[in-house]
């Protein structure tokens, strides 16, 4: 009786198996969302973009302030603005270097104007620009505009502020993926970051400062807080680390660059993209340190308090779950 025997592939040695088409569709599949997913979080804010509840000061009579709500309400919409009655043009002029609106209409028996504050978001004050020369003869108008505070000469539109975003999440990144895959040791993780952090933040700010021209302020301020957005990304990552893996670099690198980068209003302003979403970048680092560097760097720090405190939470928060006993198996 003859046996019959099934002859089994053989490979080469060091040969491998060709991928299963399946395996290469998948992963194409997954690329392609992924652009999806990039060009939407990018795209998005930016078509979307439209004034919401953008605060405007008005130094008229109370009577013709409303009638000026009224008339901005039909012009740009209902909840476009909230319109706030200031006492004088000093008054006004204070509210805007203290950020508390972005711009303030002045009314009088001779004639009107507008004041504007470039260096607090140049797309509200373009906004503000447009309606002040879309104001009726029988109103006052057209205003005329007054730039109280303007962005530098070398960076009129503000591309130097809105391009330093993106700097820093990549920083924040690279500090805490390198300090988990090449440093052993908590200290000495933490201790990378603030490194990275620090050197980033000097780089940053040289570059942006002195070479560019791009920020204004004190040069060691805008370092600082460009260092706390760098070091609180990074010491999240770190903290996450403990508990979830390398899986911790890629979570927190997908939720800084889809949501926090394209989320800041570092090129417009929060009330300038959709609903809700503005409000949310503002409590990712980059959003926050986008409004701290704005604020520190043309406005003496106004308005700054609440980005500080969500900077200071996040990296609060990288140094409590590095300091808890975590799950992973590395040696910490």
């Amino acid at each position: 009786m003859v046996e019959t025997q099934t002859r089994q592939p053989q490979h080469r040695p060091g040969s491998q198996v060709p991928t299963a088409w399946g395996r290469v569709l998948g992963l194409a599949l997954g690329v392609a969302v992924l652009l999806g997913l990039v060009i939407t979080a990018f795209a998005w804010p930016n078509l979307h973009s439209a004034p919401r509840g953008i605060p405007v000061g008005v130094v008229a009579p109370p009577q013709v302030a409303g009638q000026l709500g009224d008339r901005l309400a039909a012009a740009a919409g209902e909840d476009a603005f909230e319109i706030s009655v200031l006492a004088d043009q000093d008054a006004a002029e204070q509210a805007i270097r203290d950020r508390e609106v972005y711009g303030a209409i002045l009314l009088g028996p001779d004639g009107g104007r507008m004041l504007t504050a470039t260096a607090a978001s140049p797309a509200v004050a373009s906004a503000l620009g447009q309606l002040a020369a879309n104001v009726p003869a029988e109103a006052g108008g057209p205003l005329q505009v007054t730039d109280v505070v303007p962005l530098p000469d070398d960076d009129p539109r503000g591309v130097g502020l809105g391009s330093a975003v993106l700097p820093i999440v990549i920083g924040g990144i690279a500090s805490g993926a390198l300090s988990c895959l090449q440093i052993v040791g908590r200290g000495r993780r933490l201790a990378t970051v603030l490194a990275v952090a620090v050197g980033g933040g000097l780089v940053l700010t040289l570059v942006m400062q002195t070479w560019f021209s791009a920020l204004a302020g004190s040069f060691w301020a805008n370092a600082g807080v460009l260092a706390l957005g760098i070091c609180a990304i990074g010491t999240t990552i770190v903290g996450l680390h403990r508990f979830l893996g390398t899986a911790a670099i890629g979570l927190v690198a997908a939720v800084m660059v889809l949501l926090g980068n394209p989320l800041s209003g570092a090129m417009s302003a929060p009330e300038m993209l959709p609903a809700g979403w503005g409000a949310l970048g503002q409590v990712l680092p980059p959003g926050a340190t986008a409004t701290a560097l704005r604020s520190v760097g043309w406005f003496d720090g106004a308005g700054s308090t609440g980005a500080f405190i969500v900077l200071g939470c996040w990296i609060a928060a990288g140094l409590l779950l590095t300091l808890l006993p975590g799950r992973s198996r590395s040696t910490v």
